[in-house]
């Protein structure tokens, strides 16, 4: 028996007065029971603790089975004295008695007062009103929730039937109540100019704020709370890779576990204080861009140091789409792909390339958009009008089927180990061959990207030279970032810019940033994606000191839908 654990029932109300409750954690069936008692698939568990009956029930159950029945298990459950007694009314006591030991001993839960409502069917709601007590603070905690009774497969006995819900309404498989203290210290987040950032007024930023306490609330200053949350017990879940929730070919991906939620506060923490690269303007402008689709991510970085500015969701839930998605960029990629081509020498700004309508190579057709070709114009138009053809004829010429993942590694910082404060998606051109390399050149096949990776691939071009994006100063930690093994010739750098220029001002991206003046570049993209009607809406771009990337699924042309997004970041900053 538990000690000092007294329960009174007075009018189907169990009230439980726990005095000296010892407090340990979860309890393994097997190692209590020699590993007898129920599974998961609805066995009546129940023999082991009341006698077979004479002749197996059958039929539906009635109102006073229904009844004695939950008002046993309440019972049971609210006394806390031995968690068995609970689960063997259950038709899944191993699992059961695990989580109603943990709603005693891990979540620190007494002097429960469980009120059972008024059965629809056999369906039974019922209150709790309990005390939270830890580190000699205490905090009332109540909510509403229910249990099903049901016959058991074996024996026929009535059986509540078993959910995680039957504990609390929002836990749910593989999480558990704990109340201790949280694992870091909360935060006070600051933009680059002192602005507090919180997830109620930049929603996209929830997700990252999270992330940033866990990192860095232990050395920022502040002091840990006591918290009751529904954790998790740490099995992996099924996420999202792209804003769309499937990974870069369509297929489910899996994620780590979803994050701690906070249930009551018993004792609140002193945050620290915690600077960042965001800027609160750009923020919000992002926030306000991305809510016009119903999946899309933006990102902004600062391409003097990059800094990020700004990363913003919509459609993708907690999802950090615009840092951690990882989808084909489109024609975005071409800015990658010119500046190899112009670095062997195959490509210049001003030399003629041939841009025929389609192109074939390795059994492969390639086709440009709408079925244009251009005669007798140089690298620069075939850039600033988006030819694939052009990019794809000069493949042979490049005669290594790895240079164009050398120049997103060496250069770009592609695939390199990025340190940004969170975890991220630090973008991908994996070595291929023929018709898969080829396709690479325009940014499809193997090549996966984020609004974030792209980006900095654009602050790159601008600036010369790769700085990995940082969302907190290196300062702060003194973690070690990425460094690219060489920046672009200046002559090279140089064309890239101009095309891109070019390209805002009279190429693909000339109606979407028309609105924006300074310095400004661009590079659209149409992404097609296995299984999906319209093709996604990439488009990535920089004025002045900062560039910005975009990504729409399903938004169709790259300047008719990520474009205005992007511009509209832009013109924030």
């Amino acid at each position: 028996m538990r000690s000092g654990v007294k329960v009174s029932v007075i009018g189907g109300v169990f009230v439980v007065v726990a005095c000296g409750v010892g407090y340990g954690g979860y309890n393994v069936y097997n190692g209590l029971t020699g590993g007898t008692g129920g599974g998961g698939d609805g066995t009546d568990t129940s023999a082991v603790a009341r006698s077979e009956p004479e002749a197996k029930k059958t039929g539906p159950l009635s109102a006073e089975e229904i009844d004695s029945t939950a008002k046993d298990f309440l019972k049971a459950w609210a006394s806390g004295d031995e968690p068995s007694e609970a689960a063997h009314l259950t038709n899944n006591a191993a699992v059961a008695e695990t989580a109603i030991a943990g709603f005693h001993d891990e979540a620190h839960i007494t002097d429960a007062v469980i009120t059972p409502g008024r059965a629809v069917g056999a369906t039974v709601p019922y209150t709790v009103k309990a005390k939270v007590s830890l580190g000699g603070v205490t905090k009332p905690l109540s909510y509403a929730t229910k249990l099903t009774v049901v016959r058991g497969l074996t024996t026929g006995s009535p059986l509540v039937d078993w959910a995680p819900t039957v504990i609390h309404p929002q836990l749910t498989a593989g999480t558990h109540l704990v109340t201790s203290e949280s694992a870091a210290a909360p935060i006070e987040a600051l933009d680059r100019n002192g602005k507090v950032l919180t997830g109620e007024t930049y929603p996209s930023l929830a997700p990252v704020l999270d992330e940033l306490r866990k990192k860095y609330g232990g050395t920022a200053g502040g002091k840990s709370g006591i918290e009751l949350t529904i954790s998790s017990d740490g099995t992996a879940a099924t996420g999202a890779e792209g804003t769309d929730g499937t990974d870069a070919t369509g297929g489910a991906a899996e994620a780590a576990p979803a994050a701690d939620k906070t249930l009551l506060t018993l004792a609140k923490g002193k945050p620290g204080t915690l600077r960042t690269t965001i800027d609160a303007n750009v923020q919000a402008a992002a926030e306000k861009a991305v809510k016009q689709f119903g999946q899309a991510s933006v990102a902004a970085v600062k391409p003097s140091t990059g800094d990020i500015l700004a990363v913003a969701n919509n459609g993708s839930g907690a999802w950090n789409a615009a840092v951690l998605g990882r989808q084909a960029p489109g024609s975005t990629m071409k800015i990658v792909t010119a500046a190899m081509l112009m670095e062997k020498g195959l490509a210049a700004p001003n030399r003629v390339t041939p841009c025929p309508k389609n192109v074939l190579y390795e059994g492969r057709t390639f086709v440009n958009e709408g079925g244009f070709s251009l005669t007798n114009q140089p690298f620069s138009q075939a850039f600033a009008q988006s030819c694939n053809t052009a990019f794809i004829k000069l493949i042979d010429d490049a005669k290594d089927d790895s240079a164009l993942p050398k120049e997103a590694r060496q250069v770009f910082g592609i695939g390199l180990d990025w340190q940004i404060g969170i975890p991220s998606s630090d973008g991908s051109v994996p070595d291929a061959v023929g018709g898969e390399a080829a396709a690479q050149y325009i940014g499809q096949g193997t090549v996966q990207m984020s609004a974030l990776n792209m980006a900095s691939i654009t602050a790159t071009a601008k600036s010369g030279s790769f700085k990995q994006p940082n969302l907190v100063p290196k300062s702060l930690d003194g973690r070690t970032v990425a460094t690219a093994q060489r920046s672009l010739p200046y002559s090279v750098a140089q064309g890239l810019r101009d095309m891109m220029r070019l390209t805002a001002t009279s190429g693909t991206a000339a109606q979407a940033m028309a609105g924006l003046g300074g310095d400004k570049g661009a590079k659209t993209g149409t992404a097609e994606v296995d299984n999906q009607s319209k093709n996604n809406s990439w488009f990535t771009a920089f004025q002045d000191d900062m560039a910005a990337a975009a990504v729409v699924d399903s938004g169709g042309h790259g300047a008719d839908a990520a474009g205005p997004l992007v511009a509209s970041v832009l013109r924030a900053g």
